[in-house]
This record gives C-alpha cells, sequence and structure tokens, in this order.
C-alpha cells in the first residue's frame, strides 16, 4: 500500500482524487488518522515551547545570579534570546490555530511539570528550591516584556 512505501506520493495521490471528485478511491481511513494527527501535532508543538520557555524562565529566575556570580561575564543572553524565540513561536502558532487558545490552560499547566524537571536537571539545583505550582501566569509567559526577578 502506498500510504506505507511512500507518504509523500499517498499524500499526493490523496489530494489529486479529492481535487478530482473520485471519493471512493480516497484512503478514508488513514486520511482522517492524519487529520487528527495534525491537530495532535500543534498541542505537542505548543506544550513543547512551553516547556522551554518555562524552563527558561524558571533558570532566569532561580540561577542567573548565581552563574553571574561565578562569571561575570554571565548575562544570561541566550536564555533570553531562547525566551524571545519562543514567545514569538508560540504567538505564531496560536495566530495559526486559533482554536488551541482554548486548550492553553491546560497546555500549560501539563508543560509546568515538565518545565520544572527540566530545569532542575540543567541546573542541578534542588527540586525544592522551584515552587511546585507555576509562579507566572499565562499572560506574563506570553508578555513580550515580562521577565522574572532573579533571585
Amino acid at each position: 500500500m502506498l500510504y506505507e512505501k511512500d507518504f509523500l506520493a499517498w499524500t499526493q495521490q490523496q489530494s489529486e482524487l479529492i481535487r478530482q471528485g473520485r471519493w471512493q478511491e480516497v484512503d478514508l481511513d488513514h486520511l482522517i488518522e492524519e487529520l487528527e494527527d495534525m491537530g495532535k501535532s500543534n498541542h505537542r508543538e505548543l506544550e513543547s515551547r512551553l516547556v522551554v520557555l518555562l524552563a527558561h524562565l524558571l533558570k532566569w529566575e532561580f540561577q542567573l545570579n548565581q552563574l553571574q556570580d561565578q562569571w561575570r561575564e554571565f548575562d544570561g543572553r541566550s536564555w533570553r534570546k531562547t525566551i524571545i524565540e519562543q514567545r514569538v513561536q508560540i504567538e505564531r502558532l496560536l495566530e495559526d490555530c486559533p482554536s488551541l487558545s482554548s486548550h492553553f490552560e491546560t497546555i500549560f499547566q501539563q508543560a509546568y511539570s515538565t518545565a520544572l524537571k527540566l530545569a532542575c536537571k540543567e541546573t542541578q539545583l534542588d527540586s525544592l528550591l522551584f515552587p511546585s505550582e507555576c509562579p507566572y501566569s499565562p499572560k506574563q509567559l506570553l508578555n513580550e516584556d515580562f521577565m522574572p526577578e532573579s533571585r
């Protein structure tokens, strides 16, 4: 079956069949599966970007001062660039897929627990140092001017 052998060729074939109105020949089961996966993909991308954003905000708040004390030249520039990039990409994703906004709060909550684990591993700081609940609101997360105070 073409679907299993050459996915790109299968998508082109399905598009052409639909354009021609040859509905009986369309691989409906796989087409439905792929459409559902597309929606899941957007959900996963939003969660992934939120994880990275949250982890970097946590590192900024809880580790920046420590690293600046160790290395005077450390200014967190790479963290700031990552924070900016994730915000821009999240904004674009929400513009492209407005229905994701209705799931934002749930995805945001799921992302925090993963971001917390990531921040702990990357900083090697004790997990008890970080808040168990997200200290940032969704509005703060998406606010391009928001940066938490470094502790």
